[in-house]
């Protein structure tokens, strides 16, 4: 299976990337020195994993989620597929506070509200950048 993790005859542990039909690309979790031609491998039926709980906060680890810094073990009760969708984003709150530039033309024209973004298209020469900057100074 793709990301699954296989374990070569000299112990080193790896993830299943390219999946072919006559061969298998292999990332390697570990040095892989004894690793040669003809080496026998096997599936461990095991996808990719990380356990994960506030225990591994401030804790170094390896790319198996080993602990190496000598501090013991760490107990974790639930895992994470290394290859999940990501959480998605936080919901924001609505745009709320207006804000007013200074400029009476572009405040009476385009209601901003504080924390929106605006983008400011024109020509050459015709003063955007100055706008934008007497904005964030009229802000500080």
């Amino acid at each position: 299976m793709a990301g699954e993790l296989v374990e070569f005859e000299e112990g080193t542990i790896g993830i299943a990337l390219n999946l072919e039909s006559n061969n298998v690309g292999v990332v390697l979790m570990g040095d892989g020195l004894m690793i040669q031609e003809g080496s026998s491998v096997k599936a461990t039926g095991r996808i990719a994993q990380i356990p994960v709980s506030e225990a591994y906060l401030g804790r170094v680890i390896n790319a198996l989620a080993k602990p190496i810094d000598g501090r013991g073990e760490i107990s974790a009760s639930e895992s994470r597929l290394i290859e999940s969708p990501a959480p998605g984003i936080i919901s924001r709150r609505s745009v709320y506070e207006p804000l007013q530039i200074g400029l009476i033309a572009i405040d009476s024209m385009i209601p901003i509200g504080r924390g929106q973004r605006e983008l400011i298209i024109g020509d050459r020469q015709t003063g955007k950048t100055a706008v934008a900057t007497d904005t964030v100074v009229i802000l500080e």
